[in-house]
């Protein structure tokens, strides 16, 4: 059986700290599906920038990624009802609860692991790892 390992975010204008985030989960198990938030269901910061599809299609093109889909409009746990996975890999700095996930997961009568990726450290000087981070910079340099 191929272990089947998921991860999700917002992923609104790709940086190397995502693609770090990737890579790691798809290390987790053979295959990686990814569930790129909503733009209706992102309440815990700004809204993305980008659209719900350029989203996916961007997180879609990396070579860690073997599945993207946009998640469910109600239901955050339906596609992982759907993919069925062995792992669920949260980002380092992501606001979920892994003990809440996992009684959820449970209560539906999924069994899989809740992992947590690592940070990542700049590899130079200026290199941006925050889609907030890009964004202040913009409004900076184009002011």
């Amino acid at each position: 059986m191929t272990a089947r390992v998921v991860a999700q975010g917002t992923f609104d204008l790709l940086h190397p700290g995502h693609v770090h985030y990737l890579e790691e989960a798809a290390a987790m198990g053979e295959a990686l599906h990814v569930i790129v938030a909503r733009r209706d269901n992102v309440t815990h910061k700004e809204s993305p920038v980008l659209s719900n599809r350029q989203r996916r299609d961007m997180v879609a093109a990396l070579d860690a990624v073997d599945d993207a889909r946009v998640g469910h409009p109600t239901d955050i746990f339906a596609p992982i009802e759907e993919i069925e996975p062995d792992v669920i890999a949260l980002g380092y700095d992501q606001h979920h609860d892994a003990d809440a996930i996992e009684a959820a997961l449970r209560e539906r009568g999924l069994d899989c692991d809740v992992r947590r990726a690592s940070a990542r450290d700049p590899a130079y000087e200026d290199e941006l790892l925050s889609t907030g981070a890009i964004i202040d910079r913009i409004l900076a340099e184009r002011a």
